[in-house]
């Protein structure tokens, strides 16, 4: 699970799946599609949101050791 903020609501943070995301483009918002179709527009980059999942994958492989 990855934290993000929603686009122009920086009080409003949620938890995303980070096995869901399907694609993350910048178009220039940032928006993340899931594997259901549905899209989120947060404020977070492209590039931090990928530093995330990847924080998030690394700690999932360093508890199953």
């Amino acid at each position: 699970m990855i934290k993000v903020t929603k686009l122009k609501s920086q009080d409003c943070d949620f938890v995303v799946n980070a096995e869901l995301i399907e694609t993350i483009e910048e178009t220039p918002d940032t928006v993340i599609t899931l594997t259901s179709g549905k899209k989120l527009i947060v404020e977070e980059a492209m590039d931090e949101i990928v530093r995330k999942v990847m924080d998030y994958r690394r700690a999932l492989f360093r508890n199953m050791r």
